[in-house]
């Protein structure tokens, strides 16, 4: 009878502060998801990438449909392009984590990518950052997406390559339909 008396007051004990911090409903979208509202809707985008690690470059053109997942706390994206490898279909979701303090994007395509970043915003300035292998070698990468208006941005990506300095792989344009 003791122990199961101890038990309780340890559970107690330990329960009520955890229990006190609970929300009190469903989690709500902050400021930082209502900021991916500017991603919202069709675009359509064109640029050149450097020929470099990622093939002989060229330009591209391509559509990708950006639109809200239930609860609001991401945006998901479908786009098709067609550049100098050939065509690709990707898939991509942005979103804010408020553990980390920064926005989060993963990305998948049809030529066997994927790609996790963490990003910021300034002013009209997205810029997303990730680490990864390539090759058996570690790179950093840059995207920064630059508002140009309500219905354009700039977007250029940038990489570093075993601790090398950053070279501009990708440049371009977006618009929204």
């Amino acid at each position: 009878m003791q122990r199961s008396v101890v038990a309780i007051v340890v559970f107690v004990l330990i329960a009520a502060p955890i229990l006190a911090q609970a929300p009190s409903g469903p989690p709500k979208p902050g400021p930082e998801h209502k900021r991916l509202e500017y991603f919202v809707g069709k675009w359509a985008f064109e640029g050149e990438e450097k020929p470099g690690p990622f093939g002989p470059g060229g330009k591209f053109t391509g559509t990708e449909t950006l639109e809200w997942f239930p609860g609001g706390f991401f945006v998901v994206s479908h786009s098709d392009m067609k550049g100098a490898m050939g065509p690709m279909k990707g898939h991509s979701m942005m979103g804010y984590s408020r553990d980390h303090k920064a926005y989060t994007f993963h990305m998948i395509d049809s030529m066997g990518t994927e790609v996790s970043s963490r990003g910021t915003v300034s002013g009209d300035t997205w810029t997303w950052t990730n680490e990864d292998r390539m090759g058996g070698k570690p790179y950093k990468g840059r995207f920064t997406m630059k508002e140009l208006s309500p219905t354009s941005y700039t977007m250029k990506f940038e990489m570093s390559i075993d601790g090398g300095p950053y070279a501009v792989m990708m440049e371009g344009k977006a618009t929204k339909k």
